[in-house]
């Protein structure tokens, strides 16, 4: 019996958590080589464009709730 090669969406099995750090250093633009290279190889695209997509709301949402504060009269 042959055992069929383990698909790419089965090889990567990264937690909600790295994901985030992952997307979280990536928006500081502080991330070594080999950290890098390590989500690369553990984490799910598709998982870091989500969380990358929802981040960059919040932070949206943030600035303009800062903006709306500071230009309150």
């Amino acid at each position: 019996m042959v055992d069929s090669p383990p698909t790419p969406a089965t090889q990567r099995k990264g937690s909600l958590l790295a994901t985030l750090k992952a997307v979280a250093w990536s928006f500081f633009g502080i991330r070594k080589k080999s950290a890098y290279q390590d989500d690369l190889a553990k984490l799910n695209p598709l998982h870091i464009i989500a969380v990358a997509f929802v981040m960059v709301i919040a932070f949206i949402v943030g600035l303009v709730l800062v903006v709306r504060f500071v230009v309150a009269p």
